[in-house]
Parts: structure tokens; sequence; C-alpha cells
């Protein structure tokens, strides 16, 4: 029967030791049966001794601890093939050996080990990115999965941004603790030429030929071994006829100051393996991420919306002599356009309708505060002119470069006497009882360019049954489907098509002449409409 040894791998290479003694010592202490010199072996760290019939390891309260198979230990029953580890370093690894062997069969055995080993680590990593979603997370288990099959010291990754640079994303130990920092200290000069040619790359010892000069850097950190994958993205087609789509997204560098199982055949093969793997979770993985941050854009944007309908006032507002009804369409989650109505303290009724130039959020954002302005500027201007003088120089002095508003002011008094102010915006049709139409264009420029402009007010007298109908230009430059416009012809069409000239009816109408133009062609602006209809002077008893 072959006498029990161990087959041992550290940092001066591979022996075969026979256990020739009982107890067996294991340390760094000299005169130990088995003598290692790694710095995380404690002096006196395990023996080996015989029990019932076979052997059992036992650590000696050791400072890092005893390994078997990948899990600690302080006891443990040896069998054939058992792999143990002393401490966290690399290298300080040796094979339990009992059976019969021919030549060149610890060799052999040592290798299978090491590849179910590997195999091991391997299977346990793809599952664990299988699971994962969130990409610090993925980066981090690809990084520990590697430095387990290797037994490096180190791994980084580093990811291809916009313009093809590589960017160091992740850096961890071989404890799965992540190092410090927003780079590493290394030389970038292995990862690029890795990530250029999409080929793995094996440095055996950086201090051989010309390499020290070339890594100063490296070596200067006592780093030897080298290895660099390239993280390749390959997404299959269906047909033949296609080309797959082969992207690198970016490199995953291991080093170490051993050469350990770095340098394997078989930790070369199962790092490409794990490397595609990898390529394809981290991008599911920021595929994701960039769902989640969409989704969360999109949950902002709707809140924005809530709170933007919440500022305006109700739909409809009816008083002793008039009726309104408003809506505003955006054509994104929140728009430009913005409505408002005002009561005046000598019973007069203000209304307006607004445009800000562009769209999405900003727009919205200055859409607000006009609104809010006009308000509180209305309450201390002596007519619409000189509200929208005032809302005027009160955004040109806000600066805010590229954005202007046009705007349509009008007071309604109630003997029917109409004061307005257009600054800038699309004229109203005004129509009285007979159909006739009125454009109510006096006014002035669009407002937050320029300061000191001069604003024009008019005045007209509405009659019972007369309406004014406000627009937006996101309802004259709606567009069909063949790219033509609805224009203000269409909307004297629907204004004379209504079925009442009742405010509701008005407004529904040309919303709906809108809807059935477009016929769900994609649209470029926002919808508002509002209508105000006069219902004559309040009777004594209104009054």
């Amino acid at each position: 029967m072959a006498l029990p040894r161990l087959d041992v791998g550290d940092e001066h290479g591979r022996r075969v030791v026979p256990l020739d003694k009982d107890p067996f010592t294991i340390g760094r202490r000299i005169g130990s049966d088995l003598h290692l010199t790694n710095g995380d072996v404690s002096r006196v760290h395990a023996e080996i001794t015989a029990a019932d019939g076979g052997f059992r390891l036992c650590d000696r309260g050791s400072r890092h601890g005893t390994f078997v198979n990948g899990e600690a230990v302080t006891e443990h029953r040896l069998v054939h093939g058992d792999r143990v580890r002393l401490g966290h370093g690399d290298g300080t690894e040796f094979v339990f050996l009992t059976e019969e062997d021919g030549p060149g069969a610890a060799a052999a055995e040592r290798a299978a080990v090491g590849e179910m080993h590997q195999v091991a680590v391997l299977l346990e990593g793809l599952r664990a990115l299988s699971s994962g979603k969130v990409l610090d997370d993925v980066l981090a288990m690809v990084v520990d999965s590697a430095i387990s099959v290797s037994r490096a010291e180190r791994g980084f990754i580093m990811l291809a941004g916009d313009d093809d640079r590589l960017e160091f994303k992740l850096g961890r130990s071989r404890d799965q603790v992540t190092l410090p920092g927003d780079t590493f200290q290394t030389s970038r000069k292995i990862p690029e030429e890795v990530f250029r040619a999409g080929k793995a790359r094996i440095e055996t010892d950086l201090l051989d030929g010309d390499l020290a000069d070339q890594h100063v850097g490296t070596v200067a950190l006592g780093i030897r071994n080298v290895l660099c994958v390239p993280l390749r993205l390959v997404r299959y087609v269906e047909s033949t006829e296609a080309a797959a789509d082969d992207k690198r997204i970016g490199v995953l560098y291991l080093d170490s100051r051993t050469k350990g199982d770095l340098l394997s055949p078989e930790t070369g093969a199962t790092l490409a393996a794990l490397a595609a793997e990898a390529a394809v979770a981290i991008d599911n993985a920021r595929l994701y991420r960039a769902a989640v941050e969409k989704a969360r854009l999109d949950q902002e944007m709707a809140t924005a919306a809530q709170i933007q309908q919440a500022l305006l006032p109700t739909r409809s507002r009816t008083g002793r002599f008039f009726d309104a009804v408003a809506e505003m369409l955006p054509c994104r989650s929140i728009g430009g356009d913005f409505f408002e109505y005002i009561d005046l303290p000598d019973g007069r009724f203000g209304f307006a309708l607004g445009d800000v130039s562009g769209k999405g959020p900003p727009a919205a954002l200055l859409g607000a505060l006009t609104q809010g302005s006009l308000a509180a500027q209305t309450a201390v201007a002596s007519g619409p002119a000189d509200a929208l003088t005032r809302l005027n120089t009160a955004l040109v002095r806000r600066a805010i470069e590229g954005r202007f508003v046009t705007l349509f002011h009008a007071q309604l008094d109630p003997d029917g006497t109409l004061t307005f102010c257009n600054g800038g915006h699309n004229p109203p049709f005004l129509v009285d009882g007979r159909g006739a139409v009125r454009r109510l264009e006096a006014g002035g420029m669009p407002m937050g360019l320029f300061d000191g402009l001069p604003f024009a007010e008019e005045s007209v007298t509405m009659e019972p049954g007369d309406f004014l109908v406000l627009f937006s230009d996101g309802v004259s430059e709606a567009l069909d489907p063949d790219g033509n416009e609805f224009e203000d012809a269409r909307i004297l069409e629907s204004i004379a098509g209504a079925p009442a000239r009742e405010a509701p009816a008005q407004m529904e109408h040309l919303l709906a002449s809108v809807k059935r133009f477009t016929a769900g062609a994609p649209q470029n602006d926002d919808v508002t409409v509002l209508v105000v209809a006069y219902r004559g002077r309040p009777s004594e008893s209104e009054a």
C-alpha cells in the first residue's frame, strides 16, 4: 500500500511530501515536518494524526484558519483527494493522497482536483450572475468568482464608455473586500492592449526582458504575474445569413505576487467561460439599471404632471355674468401651456392663456412661475397691459436664457366690457351673436426677451351670447398623418359647426375636431383651449 502523502504547492513550487511521522506537524516554525514560509501560515498551524484507521487534520489555533475543499475546519477526517488550504494566502495548498499511483499520477490527480475546484467555482459564479440585477453587485460577483478560480490577489474590472475608452469600475481583494479609490495602481498598458486586440494576455513575470521598464509602477508594488481577459458580448442571431453581434465591453484584470493557479491552462479556460457569461450579465445589469432609471423618471414625470394639473384652476368656472371652460393636453406628460382664472376685487373676471417656448419640465417650470406671477401682478396692476408689462420685467430680470412666454390676458366687466392685452400669442376669435368673428391682436411682443417693451390694451363690448375662443399654437399647428396643419380655418369651421354656442360645447367640439384631424399622429406641441361666454349683465338681485 502506498504511503499517504501530501502533494504540496506554494511559492516554492510543487513537491510531494510523505506522511512519515505521527503526528505530522505543519507550520512556519523551523523543525515542522512540513515547513512553510508563507505569511498567512502560523508558526504551529496544523497537524495530521493517524486515527481510527485513517488520518485526521486538526487546526492548532492558527491565525488565518484551515480550509478543506473551501470550507473552514478545526478538525476533519481526510479522504483521498481532499484539497487543503492554509490561511487566506495564495499558493499555500496541498492535496491529501492515499491511493496507489502510477507514473505521473500525482500530477494528473492534482490537475483533476484543480479542474474540479475551478468548475465548482465557475458554476457557483454563474448561478450568482444569473440572479444579479444591480450592476455593482454583478461586477463584484464577477471579480470575486475570477479571484476564486485563479487564486489571484487582486481583481479589477474596467468597462468601455460611450467613447470606447476604458473606465475603472471596481477593484476587489481575495477577501472579497472592495478596494478603495476610483482607480488601481497598475499600468493601463496591458488592459488597453487586451481591449483593443480582443485577446487574453498572460504575463508570467513582469521582471522578464523589457517588461519591467514598461510596467514600473506595477513592479514596484511587487506584482509579477498578470492575467487579463476581454469581456466580449456576443448576441447570436436566428438567421444564418446575418452576422452575430460581437462587441467588447471591457476587460477583467487579475494579478498576483506569486503564480499560484493564475497561469495554469485550467484557469485560462475557466476564466474564458466566466468572462463570456460575465459580459452578458453586465450588459443585462446595465439594461436593468436603465429600465429602473426610466421607471423612476417616468414616476417623477407622472408626479410632476399631477402637480402641474393641481396648479391649474378647475376646468370650468361659472360666474354671475359668464361661463368659462378650459382644457390643457400636454404632448408629453407635462407641458408648457397653462391657463388661469382670476377673480378681481371689483367684480371683474380675469382670465389668461399662455404658452412657454420649449417643452417638457423646463417649460412646465417656467409656466408655473409665469402663472403665479401673473396672478400677483394682476392684483396690483391697473389693467391687462400694465400686468403684462410688470410680468415681462420680472421674467427678464430672471434671465432665463432662450426662454420666452406668449400670453393673452383679458378682464371681463359685468357690463360686457372686455379689456385685453395680447403678448405675442395667437389672436383669439371673438364671435358675436350673428356669427361674425373678430381677432383680438392688440398688445405687444412675447415676454421674457427684452425689458422696457411697450404693451397696449384694447376694450371691446361683448353682448349676451357672445363668446371668446382662446387657443395655443398646438391647436392651429396640430398635424395630420400626412404632415398638414390644422390651421385657423379649421378652428373657424369647428366654431361654426359646434352643436351649441355655450362654452363647454364649443371647447369639446374644437378638441374633438383636432383629434379627428390628427388621427393618432404624434404631436409636437401642447394643445390648450379656453372658451369664455358672456351671459349678460346680472340682475339687481344677482348683483
